[in-house]
């Protein structure tokens, strides 16, 4: 059909169309071990207490905690995508030479739950929904300047988008200089998960405009806070002070990490460190930062176990590793008041309970409300069915 995506992308880009296999591109629903390289440089304590050296018991001030009726943890958000190689389409290189690139396409989703009077709910205005495409920038052969967001608009033209009322947010190229470390089809989903991570970063922005966060509001975040800040936060101090200030009550809570960057209290790559952590415990906290993708923004981590190894398929189930930035002068001296860390590790502890046991098989290391929430911004994806037949 010439109303098809691909025909359309394919003729105004100057391209030829395979109709190839179409298929998914994530596995974020499967419990893994990310055992990638991590160029992360652990430096030193990001917490008051510097005689901590070993694991701290957590057990007894969560059952104080869950017995009173004030709750730090108020707002959860969940950024997620779905990402599929949806075609093959071909471009002419200098020379005549035809060669072939993936096209990736993707929803994204990203949304806010809050906790109020015990219940779980969406907040309101806080979801935000797109459609994206990220091909080869080859198929901007003259370097025209605004050429993908104009084939944006081409594509959001055409009859079988207008009856849906679908319409692509943009098109994000993927460079095709040589690059032998990753597939085409990676550096275009990466694409995607950027965009997806920019759109977190606004809607964290936006509570804290409306003043939602605070030191009684914590925001918990599914996943790593890897919100990098732009050239423009970093090359003005203001601006840079409240991309930091944006995270203040913002805790990051991971359900998959890779433990060969899993520190002992030497410093040292120690991924049994964290296996052998005990049952409602928390590891040290530490402090790292990445001067490529964070300037000179310091992070504290550390590690809880929520779930008992004994019932769990590996020893890193049920482990969840949890970030926050370093914002204050005074929590990059001298660390996070380790008062506060251990109140927090106990909150996130007794949200460990209802579990999705049998509904997500990353059960082990959920937190419910942020399965609830991954489970609201699901709910309102376009079916992978329906989104594959606009290729």
């Amino acid at each position: 059909m010439s109303d098809k995506i691909m025909s359309i992308l394919a003729e105004v880009t100057g391209g030829k169309s395979y109709k190839a296999h179409k298929y998914g591109l994530d596995h974020a629903d499967r419990p893994f071990i990310d055992y990638g390289e991590d160029s992360i440089v652990w430096k030193k304590t990001a917490e008051t207490d510097k005689t901590n050296r070993k694991y701290v018991s957590l057990e007894v001030l969560s059952k104080k905690l869950s017995a009173r009726e004030e709750q730090l943890l108020t707002y959860f958000l969940d950024g997620s995508r779905r990402v599929f190689k949806v075609d093959d389409i071909a471009y002419t290189k200098s020379g005549g030479r035809s060669v072939i690139y993936p096209v990736v396409a993707g929803q994204i989703g990203v949304g806010c739950c809050k906790r109020e009077n015990k219940h779980m709910i969406p907040e309101k205005d806080k979801f935000k929904r797109e459609f994206i495409l990220s091909i080869p920038d080859i198929a901007n052969a003259d370097g025209k300047a605004g050429f993908f967001p104009a084939t944006a608009r081409k594509l959001n033209e055409s009859p079988e988008l207008k009856r849906l009322g679908i319409e692509f947010s943009t098109i994000i190229p993927y460079r095709t200089a040589k690059n032998a470390e990753k597939k085409f089809e990676d550096l275009g989903t990466a694409c995607i998960q950027g965009r997806m991570l920019q759109r977190e970063k606004e809607l964290v922005a936006e509570l804290v405009r409306e003043g939602k966060l605070n030191q009684d509001n914590y925001l918990v975040k599914d996943g790593s806070l890897e919100y990098r800040p732009t050239k423009d936060d970093r090359s003005d101090k203001r601006k840079y002070q409240t991309f930091k200030n944006n995270y203040n009550w913002v805790l990051g809570v991971s359900k998959n990490f890779n433990p060969e960057v899993c520190v002992d209290i030497n410093g040292k790559p120690n991924p049994g460190f964290i296996a052998d952590l005990p049952l409602y415990y928390r590891t040290p906290v530490a402090c790292f930062k990445n001067p490529a993708w964070f300037g000179d923004t310091e992070f504290a981590v550390w590690y809880i176990r929520i779930r008992d190894k004994k019932r769990t398929r590996t020893p890193f189930d049920g482990i969840i590793k949890v970030e926050k930035i370093l914002v204050t002068q005074e929590e990059i001296e001298d660390g996070i008041d380790s008062t506060l860390v251990d109140q927090l590790s106990a909150y996130l502890i007794n949200e460990r309970n209802p579990v999705c046991y049998g509904s997500d098989l990353r059960w082990a290391n959920h937190i419910y409300p942020i399965y609830l929430t991954e489970t609201y911004v699901k709910s309102r994806y376009l079916s992978a069915e329906s989104f594959l037949h606009l290729f």
